[in-house]
């Protein structure tokens, strides 16, 4: 069994990098990444190029494209996190039994105020889920959608809100 050198079997990479950076900033900044989180954006596609240059044909077009979905699905991972935070938040704040009476229908009262503001499909989505506190399935079940789509309608509505929440002052934006 021969053993390779990996320096020989990635010559050439460093002038490809160097090529090529240009136009992976470009990328970067079409897609607003944050310088802080940019470079590490960019060095997990260098990685994923590293691991697969053996079967890479062309190294430019490649890293472009991977770049591109690297930063969609960075974009992604940080919606999720804000709807999560959010549909964790109201959870919390609606269903938190410790709270005095009047403070829960103040609160209730205020997601109802902001909840006027959104379309009706996610307006009634969100009173099932989180006002009635029904499960996805029979949120589902009830707004007569697939099982399986209902944690994408309502990660979608949950966006809408917590837009609806920033504008009206309750949430404030993290930089």
């Amino acid at each position: 069994m021969t053993v390779l050198d990996p320096s020989t079997e990635t010559q050439g990479l460093p002038e490809v990098l160097i090529r090529v950076r240009p136009a992976l900033e470009r990328v970067l900044g079409s897609y607003d990444i944050p310088p802080e989180d940019a470079e590490d954006v960019l060095q997990d596609t260098y990685l994923t190029l590293l691991y697969k240059w053996e079967k890479v044909q062309c190294p430019e077009a490649w890293l472009i494209g991977t770049l591109r979905k690297k930063c969609i699905m960075y974009w992604r991972r940080k919606r999720k996190r804000i709807c999560d935070a959010v549909d964790e938040a109201l959870l919390d704040l609606i269903t938190e039994p410790s709270r005095p009476l009047q403070e829960n229908e103040d609160l209730c009262r205020d997601f109802e105020r902001v909840l006027c503001r959104l379309p009706t499909r996610c307006r009634e989505l969100l009173r099932l889920r989180y006002v009635l506190g029904l499960g996805p399935q029979e949120v589902a079940e009830r707004m007569g959608y697939q099982p399986s789509s209902i944690r994408k309608i309502t990660s979608r509505c949950l966006t809408v809100l917590t837009r609806e929440l920033t504008t009206v002052g309750f949430l404030e934006p993290k930089e």
